[in-house]
């Protein structure tokens, strides 16, 4: 009934694609999730569903639900990884250099495997649960007393930072750090390999007041005010130019894996990091707890194109 359903929406009503939550229950058998799961290969092997995009929310709340990467080639996957350490590095802690450079790359070691593209990797910030983009620069903790449950629901670990006041302000020199902080955010997003989410209002620094959890609120909470205020539509032509900017450039988008090595006929590295100096950084660089800033130079002469 279910591949049946896919179908009609995929063939009948032109539907590009679903994205599943909680999609690990999709690959569970008894034995425990598989990625040769029944439903999973009739829709690797269905000629309809085997062209649309299939979008899973690799975890549910079941034993062993916690499958990020775990999903067969054909589909992608929200990629929580990306979220929590792009979060935590733009906050500023401490030993994130690493793991910053792996999930710009594409998460290549959830990812680069079984013939899987980077593609395969959903990158996002902010979700449907949880802060928008302008609440995750502008409070360090949740505000969810409006959903009557004394701010006991919702994500209590957000990796947020407020910028040094909690909510509204008027201090401009406040404000500009969280644009800056929200611009620093977004081009993560778009500038690293995988496929980017954008939340919708974020691009205009939409809020909602400080709350993760406004799913049970049909009220200003929850709502999009589409009055967007000066300094937010700069915010949003910003996110123009990065979306332009990733279509002009197949470098953004490549089709395989960046590798770090070194190509004797080209004479160049596919990706390097420099170190603020301008030399490559080594191994004390990234073992440093303490360093939060390097370069990253992308050389085009290696990209490959093929698919």
């Amino acid at each position: 009934m279910v591949t049946d359903s896919l179908r009609y929406w995929g063939s009948e009503m032109g539907v590009d694609g679903f994205r599943f939550d909680l999609a690990t229950i999709l690959g569970r058998e008894p034995e425990g999730f598989s990625e040769g799961g029944g439903f999973l290969d009739a829709c690797r092997q269905d000629p309809v569903l085997a062209k649309v995009k299939l979008i899973a929310e690799p975890w549910d709340c079941g034993p062993g639900g916690y499958q990020v990467g775990n999903f067969p080639p054909g589909w992608m996957e929200w990629n929580d990884k990306f979220r929590d350490v792009s979060r935590a590095f733009w906050k500023g802690d401490d030993e994130m250099l690493g793991e910053f450079a792996k999930i710009f790359l594409g998460s290549g070691e959830q990812f680069n495997l079984r013939g899987r593209k980077p593609a395969s990797s959903v990158n996002f910030i902010t979700a449907h649960d949880g802060f928008t983009l302008n609440d995750l620069v502008s409070y360090n903790d949740k505000h969810n007393e409006a959903n009557g449950e004394d701010n006991r629901d919702g994500h209590s670990d957000n990796r947020s930072w407020n910028c040094g006041v909690e909510g509204p302000t008027e201090d401009p020199a406040i404000i500009e750090l969280r644009y800056r902080q929200m611009r620093n955010l977004v081009a993560t997003l778009f500038l690293a390999q995988g496929t980017p989410m954008l939340l919708a209002g974020d691009e205009f620094a939409r809020t909602q007041g400080g709350s993760n959890n406004a799913y049970c609120q049909d009220s200003e909470i929850g709502w999009v005010d589409w009055n967007v205020s000066e300094k937010s539509s700069e915010l949003q032509e910003f996110v123009r130019y990065l979306i332009e900017l990733r279509k002009r450039h197949p470098l953004l988008r490549r089709t395989r894996f960046f590798t770090g090595e070194y190509d004797e006929s080209l004479g160049v590295k596919d990706v390097s990091w420099i170190q603020p100096s301008g030399d490559e950084m080594g191994m004390e660089q990234w073992q440093d707890g303490s360093n939060r800033c390097m370069g990253i130079l992308l050389d085009g002469r290696t990209i490959c194109l093929r698919r």
